[in-house]
């Protein structure tokens, strides 16, 4: 029995684990690396071909995005995931894969008059309708052996609609493990999905830690917060730009903003809210229409009654190029929810090309930011950002919704660890930026008295007899070279952590002198333990 790490190790996208058991290739999650600077050819460990299962914790892009590439390389075998995870699958790989070749187009439009080779998108609709036709779904808490020594079963980890945690019974060579892995652990209290259900039994552990750092602090109730948000926007004469991730989080807001209306809390209560996402209204149809089994008890009653969680007066949709852009001409002042929630893709390039600039709109952040993409950049209080080629000026207000988000924080994630009873054997701790998870991984282990880790990408380990392994071999403890290559742990790391210094210090002004000491003591940890 054998795991490895293959993405969301010391980062928080493009999450990807590698499980050798029972005699069988097997993939948990094959997500895209998200941000600028984002790799998504990296090689696998092995081919495409000889893959024999892929499992999927849930269907957001980071953790599902690479699989129409797998399919261009000529995956053949089996997906398994909850039924609601199909679903948004079928919309969001189609819509990534329309968003591959739209932007390989683009590009090409360009390179063109420059002499530039032409590019290839990372995958095709095509692949993605391929990838489509593997998938096997099958329901929560259902034991489920799909191969000889290999029994998979979900549970609701309440972070997305048919989002899991992933159990593994394996039997090899007479021994049994249970191999956890927690996906993304939801957060409490969220609308519409029913909080997260945790695990009791586990030999080994593989948990996010995506907010491991920091406690959530949610307003008294979120749709004050949102109302006074947009009150304040309006006041000036402004627009509110919600950049959001389509499945899950625009669906959460949609449901506030129902009650906002509902209850009167903006003076101006006939406002426009305009969905502009083609995939975020096809999610919106899952949620509305397949899956309110799914729902909690708050959103199962008003369904009782007939109600629309998430529909409303004055809700607009923009389906077209052309209804997208007209968006932004129209006089009145709106609320925009638009795709991606990190700003680097879709639509919300285009809203924020139009709004960033304006003092009078606001532009609020309610999911998380990872390190390199603009959505951070942004949220970091950068002075200006490059947007569709053209550097816009930041002069909007910047807000940011706290507690509003998807995942679980540091306190409940300590939870679903104890929730583990005996204790597991060794818990590896991913899906986190670089200090974060380190630093949970240690105040885990002092809580829990068990072994606690933070692997790297590529490192292995035997779970049968849990140790560490590098190129096949068993060894006591495992430090990357500083003489490999520029791919290692090292030199990306440290990479890394200095372009981030640089940008802080470049940008220092308006910058606390906290922030630019914060990264300083990273960067200066990162050599002190490489070196």
């Amino acid at each position: 029995m054998k795991l490895s790490f293959y993405g969301a190790d010391h980062e928080v996208t493009g999450s990807c684990h590698y499980l050798e058991a029972a005699g069988k290739k097997i993939f948990i999650d094959c997500g895209l690396r998200q941000g600028e600077n984002a790799k998504n050819q990296l090689e696998l460990p092995i081919a495409a071909n000889e893959i024999d299962y892929i499992i999927l914790t849930h269907a957001h892009i980071d953790h599902t995005g690479r699989l129409p590439l797998l399919a261009k390389q000529g995956f053949c075998g089996k997906i398994y995931c909850t039924y609601a995870t199909e679903d948004l699958c079928d919309i969001m790989l189609r819509d990534s894969a329309h968003i591959q070749e739209f932007e390989a187009e683009w590009r090409n439009r360009k390179g063109k008059r420059q002499g530039l080779p032409l590019v290839e998108p990372l995958y095709t609709v095509q692949d993605a309708e391929t990838i489509l036709k593997s998938f096997n779904p099958i329901p929560y808490e259902k034991s489920v052996a799909i191969d000889e020594g290999l029994e998979i079963s979900f549970r609701d980890i309440g972070h997305l609609l048919g989002s899991a945690s992933v159990t593994f019974k394996i039997t090899e060579n007479g021994i049994t493990k249970t191999l956890l892995f927690s996906g993304d652990i939801g957060n409490i209290n969220i609308p519409l999905i029913k909080d997260p259900v945790f695990s009791d039994k586990a030999d080994i552990v593989v948990m996010e830690s995506t907010y491991g750092d920091r406690l959530h602090t949610p307003p008294e109730n979120y749709e004050q917060k949102l109302a006074d948000i947009i009150e304040e926007t309006f006041t000036r004469g402004g627009n509110v730009v919600i950049p959001s991730f389509a499945v899950g989080r625009t669906q959460e807001i949609l449901y506030f903003i129902r009650i906002i209306k509902e209850k009167h809390l903006v003076s101006d209560n006939d406002f426009e809210v305009y969905v502009d996402s083609p995939l975020a209204l096809n999610a919106t149809n899952i949620y509305r229409e397949n899956y309110s089994e799914c729902y909690d008890e708050e959103a199962l009653d008003l369904v009782s009654r007939g109600i629309n969680p998430i529909s409303f007066p004055g809700l607009k949709t923009a389906v077209t190029s052309e209804e997208s852009r007209n968006i932004n001409f129209l006089p009145n002042k709106k609320v925009i929810i638009s795709a991606s929630g990190m700003c680097d893709a879709g639509r919300i390039k285009h809203h924020l090309k139009h709004n960033l600039w304006r003092s009078d709109s606001t532009i609020l952040f309610v999911g998380y930011q990872a390190e390199g993409t603009t959505g951070r950049a942004i949220l970091n209080g950068a002075k200006t950002v490059k947007i569709l080629g053209e550097e816009i000026e930041v002069k909007a207000k910047i807000a940011e919704l706290p507690g509003i988000s998807g995942h679980a924080d540091k306190k409940a994630l300590i939870k679903f660890a104890e929730n583990i009873n005996p204790k597991p054997e060794q818990i590896f701790v991913v899906h986190g930026e670089n200090s974060v998870c380190e630093s949970f991984a240690t105040e885990l282990k002092e809580i829990l008295k068990c072994p606690v880790t933070a692997p790297y990408y590529t490192e292995s380990w035997d779970i049968a007899t849990v140790t560490k392994e590098r190129n096949g071999k068993v060894i006591e403890s495992y430090k990357p070279s500083k003489f490999e290559t520029e791919e290692t742990v090292f030199y990306k790391e440290l990479k890394r952590q200095g372009e981030r210094l640089q940008s802080v210090i470049a940008k220092s002004k308006g910058y606390a002198n906290k922030d630019i000491k914060k990264f300083t003591a990273e960067l200066n940890s990162l050599i002190d333990r490489w070196s």
